[in-house]
């Protein structure tokens, strides 16, 4: 079974394993799971993954809830969520409505165990509580020349214990210059966030733009994501950490396919 099974959790805290991309579980005192966005293919061609075996064998992981930022194929992963289904058909899927379409239509999943969410709204899972937010506004911005979003993009902000966590999804590159989305997870008071962000790719926030996102939201900690897992998207945590200044939001590395315990 994964590490994470019989790893026992204090009250107070959370556990946190990051695999790789933007994909995670987290376990509670209680012995709640929950995984986001799990991705794990077994095809993993060279030329496309950094990584030729997947950090996951889904079976290995018994998961009570599973929670979707977006309907795009390294978020919302069919493959991977037919095999956490064949491990537990108690497992329940909360996401988008894109995502929830597809798997329905794409796996075998029961209706009754799948449910959308929409921003604005919270979910109750096993005394874990999930505030759904924007990543992108549906609008896009045009004043920024960015189009709307080929689908709904969420974030959560998980409350467990007390420990606030937030998820950012996959946020538009210019988050932290719009108000209302960063008052949408302010107003949470997350204490750690696991951002996605890119040196160069334009679509998510710049470093730049991931350091004043994290200190405008009001961060303690802040964990770079949506990386160490494709070939052409990866960049280097070290070189992002450095653009944080001393007595902002503190940089936190976590390595591929490995766990915290949050606080530590």
């Amino acid at each position: 079974m994964h590490s994470l099974v019989d790893l026992k959790v204090s009250e107070g805290s959370i556990a946190i394993h990051w695999f790789e991309q933007s994909s995670f579980a987290l376990k509670d005192s209680a012995g709640t799971i929950i995984q986001i966005d799990p991705y794990f293919p077994r095809n993993r061609p060279p030329d496309r993954f950094i990584h030729t075996e997947p950090p996951l064998d889904e079976s290995e992981l018994p998961t009570d809830f599973v929670l979707l930022t977006h309907a795009h194929g390294d978020h919302t992963c069919p493959e991977s969520i037919r095999r956490i289904w064949d491990t537990s058909t108690e497992t329940r899927f909360v996401g988008p409505e894109e995502s929830v379409r597809q798997i329905l239509s794409e796996t075998d999943v029961s209706g009754d165990n799948v449910s959308e969410i929409i921003a604005g709204e919270s979910v109750e899972l096993n005394g874990i509580t999930v505030h759904a937010v924007y990543a992108k506004p549906p609008t896009g911005d045009p004043s920024a020349d960015i189009s709307p979003p080929d689908v709904t993009h969420l974030g959560y902000v998980v409350v467990s214990d007390g420990v606030k966590l937030y998820i950012s999804g996959d946020p538009i590159n210019n988050f932290a210059e719009h108000d209302a989305l960063i008052s949408a997870v302010a107003t949470h008071e997350p204490d750690i966030g696991f951002l996605t962000n890119h040196p160069t790719e334009g679509e998510f926030p710049f470093y730049d733009g991931c350091v004043k996102m994290a200190t405008r939201i009001g961060l303690k900690h802040v964990v770079p994501v949506h990386r160490a897992c494709f070939v052409t998207r990866d960049y280097d945590p070290k070189e992002w950490a450095a653009q944080f200044p001393a007595g902002g939001p503190e940089p936190l590395i976590i390595e591929r396919n490995s766990s915290i315990i949050y606080p530590q």
